[in-house]
C-alpha cells in the first residue's frame, strides 16, 4: 500500500506501480510462468527473460512487463509470472505487484 498511499486516481496509481516496477526490476533476467492468462500464450512452467517494462500504455489495467519468448518480443502480465535466480529487490518487487493483483485491487 505504501506505494499507492498518495494516489487518489486511476492514473496516479498506475504511475505509482509502474515508476516503482520500473526502479526495483533490474533487467534482463529470467522468470517462469506460475499461472496461465487467456491473454498470454505462456503456459505454466515456462521459463522466458523478462527486457523491460512494457510501455506505460499497456499497463493501464495491470502491470505488464516486455519478455522474449520464442524469438519474439511481446507484453505479459507481471502477475503471472515469478523470478528464477533473481535478487532479493527483483524478487520482492514482482510478489508486491502479485500480492496486491491478487488482493483484488485494480485501478
Amino acid at each position: 500500500m505504501e506505494i499507492v498511499v498518495d494516489a487518489y486516481t486511476e492514473d496516479e496509481r498506475v504511475t505509482g506501480w509502474y515508476c516503482f516496477l520500473e526502479e526495483n526490476l533490474k533487467f534482463v533476467f529470467t522468470v517462469r510462468c506460475i499461472a496461465e492468462r487467456v491473454i498470454s500464450p505462456l503456459r505454466v512452467g515456462d521459463e522466458v527473460e523478462v527486457i523491460g517494462m512494457a510501455p506505460i500504455e499497456e499497463c493501464e489495467r495491470e502491470m505488464f512487463v516486455e519478455i522474449e519468448w520464442l524469438e519474439h518480443d511481446f507484453a505479459a502480465p507481471l502477475s503471472q509470472l515469478e523470478g528464477i535466480n533473481v535478487d532479493a529487490k527483483i524478487r520482492e518487487a514482482i510478489e508486491d505487484w502479485r500480492y496486491w493483483f491478487d488482493c483484488g485491487y485494480r485501478f
